[in-house]
This record gives structure tokens, sequence and C-alpha cells, in this order.
């Protein structure tokens, strides 16, 4: 049974990313990005993106953008107490392909024939 959900929604706020070193001592980077989804309450969700590939494609978004996000779900307790948190493993532009015309294209549009 899969854990993987999708989100849709537009890009509030990209945070920065942090850093640090696990009790293991690796070296470990996460950045998160805050998305607006169409529910119509609690409609914000914050996606979590470990690591440089899935950082890298974070970061091609900007405030704004309309996207998909595949992520993996799950909780865990700490001290008694439940955290889920939603880690971004695959990213999609959905602005990309929209044309917008230009003002060229429109005084075109205008001709009489």
């Amino acid at each position: 049974m899969s854990n993987t959900i999708s989100i849709h929604g537009k890009v509030k706020e990209i945070l920065q990313e942090e850093g640090g070193t696990s009790k293991a001592g690796k070296e470990w980077r996460k950045q998160s990005m805050i998305v607006e989804t169409h529910a119509d309450f609690n409609n914000l969700v914050c996606i979590n993106a470990f690591g440089d590939e899935k950082i890298n494609s974070m970061n091609k978004f900007k405030a704004g953008d309309t996207i998909d996000v595949s992520c993996n779900a799950y909780s865990r307790e700490f001290n008694g107490k439940w955290y889920t948190s939603l880690d971004g493993y695959w990213f999609a532009n959905k602005n990309a392909g929209v044309h917008t015309q230009n003002k060229q294209d429109e005084a075109e549009d205008d001709l009489p024939f």
C-alpha cells in the first residue's frame, strides 16, 4: 500500500533552505514551499524537499506558479506527540505551455479581414 499523494495548487512561498548534521554524522539539506490548494478550508500545505536533486527541482518555481507535486506522506511520534510530513519527490509546473498573447498578436486580431 502506497502513502503517495498528489498536491495541486499555487506556490505561495518558497522558504529558506535549512541544513545540518544528523546524529549519524551525515550532512543534510532541506527546503520547504507553501502551496495554496483549492480546498475550501485549511488550504495551505507545507511540502519539504530533501537533497540536491529535489531542492533543485523545487527552486525552478516562483510564487504564483501553478504546480503539481507528488509527495510521500508519513507521521512519526516524538515525546508523545505526532507530527506529519509531506516530502515532495516529483514537481511539475502547470504554467508551462500556457501561451499569453503579446501586443503584436492582439493588433493582428483586430484586422477586419
